[in-house]
């Protein structure tokens, strides 16, 4: 279920809120200019699917989003439990950070656990099967995907080289929740 808990940068043992439904969660990051949403495919995807296959299947939402944003290119992807270099790549964005562009995902599977720090409250998103989140450039912020990630997800850019993470030094992110395993990765 996604999920979003509000914090006090000071408080990371007890939520100022909770929310678990989608309009809810957008709502509150809407407040904050956190592009939150839920999109259908409009086609099935089969297990295994290419990419193209992928975007295809949310290709109308894909199109809204780069008229309304202006975004240059889209990828998909994907990481499973037994990936090799998972502990490497969960570390690599535990750490507070920020990026020059918007870092735009779509969940088409798994999750993944978006954590932000506006002005002096935290957002803590976890993003599931079918969530959009649009977290807008120079937005301090971590993901983590847990130590067993499992997620597809749809990336947008308008320039990979512009999607540098800038890491702030500070240490706040040590001090909120980590993300679970998903139910996904362990049936996987």
């Amino acid at each position: 279920m996604s999920r979003l808990r509000i914090f006090d940068e000071n408080r990371p043992d007890a939520p100022l809120s909770v929310h678990t439904d989608g309009a809810g969660i957008a709502h509150e990051l809407d407040k904050v200019g956190v592009r939150f949403e839920r999109w259908q495919a409009g086609q099935s995807i089969a297990p295994g699917a290419s990419q193209d296959e992928v975007i295809a299947a949310y290709r109308g939402d894909i199109d809204r989003l780069i008229r309304e944003e202006g975004y240059q290119s889209v990828d998909v992807v994907s990481l499973t439990p037994d990936h090799p270099d998972r502990a490497a790549l969960r570390q690599k964005f535990l750490s507070e950070h920020t990026h020059s562009e918007d870092e735009v995902r779509f969940f088409v599977a798994g999750a993944g656990q978006f954590t932000l720090h506006i002005g002096e409250k935290v957002y803590d998103v976890l993003c599931e099967q079918g969530d959009l989140i649009g977290v807008p450039d120079g937005t301090r912020h971590w993901f983590d995907m847990s130590e067993a990630p499992y997620f597809v997800a749809i990336r947008l850019f308008t320039s990979k080289e512009g999607w540098v993470a800038r890491f702030t030094g500070t240490d706040i992110a040590d001090s909120f929740p980590r993300m679970v395993p998903h139910a996904s990765a362990k049936a996987a």
